[in-house]
C-alpha cells in the first residue's frame, strides 16, 4: 500500500498541462527529425540528378553506399525532371523564402542576441516554426528591423539581397513552368546559396 500511495502522490504532482507541454516538446523533436530525414532523401535525388556518384553522395551524407543506393532506387520509377537551376536570382516563393531564411540567419549570427530575428531563426532550426505566409511576413518584419538598426555596420549586400527578396515575395510570378525540386529542397538550397553569397561559407 505504501508503494501505491507513493506512485499516486508522484503522479498527482504532474498536471495535464505539464504533460501536454512535455509531449509537445517531444513531438517537435520527432517531427523535426522525420522532416530532416525526408529532406535528406530528397537532397540525395538532387545530387544524383547533378551527376554525383553514389560513393560521393555516401561520403557527403555520412551514409553507407547501400543506404544511398536504396534511397536512389525509390526515385528511379519517377519521371525524370530537368536539373535544378542553381542561379541565386530565381523567383518562385520557396526559393525566395530560403534566401530570406539565409539572410536572417546571417544577421542572427553576426549580431547574436541583439538581432531581432534571432529567436525566429532559432525556432526554425528546432522545427518550432514552419514556413507559411504569416511566418514569412513576420520574419520579413524582423529582418527589416535588423537591417535598419545595424545599417551602419553592414555591407550593402545585405540590404540589396533583402530588396530583391522582398520584391519577389510582394509580386510572386503567375503561371509558368514549375521549378524542379520540392519546396523544402528549394528552400534549403537557396538558404545555403544566400549564406555563401553573403560571406557565410
Amino acid at each position: 500500500m505504501a508503494g501505491e500511495e507513493s506512485v499516486h502522490r508522484i503522479s498527482g504532482t504532474l498536471t495535464e498541462e505539464q504533460a501536454r507541454r512535455m509531449l509537445a516538446g517531444m513531438n517537435e523533436v520527432i517531427r523535426a527529425g522525420e522532416e530532416m530525414r525526408k529532406l535528406r532523401a530528397e537532397m540525395i535525388k538532387v545530387f544524383a540528378d547533378l551527376g554525383w556518384t553514389q560513393e560521393r553522395i555516401a561520403q557527403l551524407t555520412d551514409m553507407s553506399q547501400p543506404a544511398v543506393s536504396k534511397q536512389m532506387a525509390k526515385y528511379r520509377t519517377e519521371d525524370p525532371q530537368p536539373p535544378m537551376g542553381l542561379s541565386l536570382d530565381q523567383s518562385d516563393v520557396p526559393w525566395l523564402e530560403g534566401r530570406l531564411w539565409g539572410l536572417a540567419e546571417e544577421l542572427s549570427e553576426t549580431f547574436r542576441e541583439s538581432a531581432a530575428c534571432t529567436d525566429w531563426v532559432s525556432a526554425l532550426a528546432r522545427g518550432k516554426k514552419r514556413f507559411s505566409p504569416q511566418t514569412v511576413d513576420a520574419l520579413r518584419r524582423l529582418v527589416e528591423e535588423d537591417l535598419r538598426r545595424h545599417r551602419a555596420e553592414l555591407p550593402g549586400g545585405h540590404q540589396a539581397a533583402y530588396d530583391r527578396i522582398g520584391r519577389g515575395l510582394d509580386l510572386p510570378p503567375k503561371g509558368g513552368a514549375t521549378p524542379s525540386g520540392s519546396a523544402s529542397v528549394r528552400r534549403s538550397i537557396a538558404h545555403r546559396m544566400q549564406r555563401d553569397a553573403l560571406g557565410g561559407a
